[in-house]
């Protein structure tokens, strides 16, 4: 009995010290209530001065207009641009996923998945003089699902979560473009279209969204998470700057799905929002993956607990996690309440 005990001790010790060297789950709060006019945040650009540019649909109530908040280094949220609604068939824009071009502009996806009629989703670049947002010029039109966007290399890179309406297993893609294109009519069928560089199949069917989450690493390698398959991809670049290779980079049973995400390039790490648990995952540059912080169904959104994580951010030494609330079934997350809110966890807490 005694050596079954001196046993378990050691085995519970070491346990404990693989724990701590893996890193605890951490706890995420409050980092700021936004103002009334933001119902349903989306996606993050993190700007030269730690600023923070915040896309806002606003699914929730479309009668609050679609807008871009700005989060100070204070944390503090203002209104950046109420984006125009678009002239002729065009109509409102829905900002999703955004980033930054070496330039001060800014890409942005417009996601018009719920227009039934296909193809109406489309990029837009906003030209930034002096912090201030000017004129919308239209990058490309025609993606069904237009959703994550990452800059590099002198391109921009959209997932088109829906690359094939209809598809089993569901289809998605990465479309790529040089950063000066503008009024690109892509081609119909989509998958037909030059600018798809690389293709995913989805064979879940619980939710029916495929390529999502996008960042790249520091060595220039792409990373896609397949959002209703809870898996990430791992795409590397031939020196003519070719798909030379698209795999499985990480599955794991704590990865239910992928949304917004981004690398930390000094360790490589990628911060995953997984939506539908109220987690944000880490996947090391290994491959492995682990819970960073996770909770249950949000009662007070003021405690800032994760409510539906839809991008997580690298800012320092923190990661800053917007909370969508825009409940699906089958989401922990099972009802929508204001404030709207963003989180924050600190890597550095013990």
């Amino acid at each position: 009995m005694m050596k079954r005990s001196l046993f378990l001790v050691a085995v519970l010790a070491a346990a404990g010290g693989m724990l701590a060297a893996g890193g605890c789950m951490k706890e995420a709060q409050l980092l700021v209530a936004l103002p009334e006019f933001v119902n349903t945040p989306d996606g993050m650009s993190l700007q030269p001065d730690g600023s923070i540019i915040l896309s806002v649909p606003n699914f929730n109530d479309k009668k609050s207009p679609s807008v871009m908040v700005r989060i100070t280094p204070e944390n503090k949220a203002e209104l950046w641009y109420t984006l125009p609604v678009a002239p002729g068939p065009l109509g409102r824009i829905f900002p999703m996923g955004v980033a930054r071009a070496p330039s001060g502009d800014l890409f942005l996806a417009d996601n018009q998945f719920m227009d039934d009629t296909g193809q109406k989703s489309r990029l837009w670049r906003i030209i930034v003089k002096d912090g201030k947002p000017g004129d919308m010029v239209l990058v490309a039109k025609g993606f069904n699902v237009a959703n994550g966007v990452a800059v590099s290399g002198g391109y921009v890179y959209v997932t088109e979560s829906v690359l094939e309406a209809g598809s089993k297993p569901l289809a998605s893609a990465v479309l790529r473009f040089r950063l000066d294109e503008e009024n690109v009519q892509l081609a119909t069928p989509l998958a037909k279209d030059p600018h798809v560089i690389t293709a995913f199949k989805s064979r879940k069917e619980q939710w029916g969204f495929g390529a999502d989450g996008i960042a790249f690493d520091s060595k220039g390698n792409l990373f896609i998470g397949l959002f209703g398959e809870g898996e990430m991809y791992k795409i590397t670049f031939d020196k003519d700057g070719k798909v030379a290779s698209n795999t499985l980079f990480a599955k794991d049973p704590c990865l239910i799905t992928c949304d917004g995400m981004s690398c930390d390039p000094r360790t490589d790490n990628l911060y995953v929002a997984d939506s539908a648990a109220n987690a944000i995952q880490v996947i090391c540059s290994c491959g492995k993956v682990r819970t960073l912080a996770k909770n249950g169904d949000v009662k007070d959104k003021l405690q800032g607990k994760l409510d539906q994580p839809c991008e997580a951010l690298v800012r320092g030494n923190t990661i800053v996690v917007t909370n969508m609330d825009w409940p699906f079934p089958g989401f922990v997350n099972t009802k929508w309440q204001m404030p709207a809110t963003l989180s924050v966890i600190n890597l550095d807490d013990k």
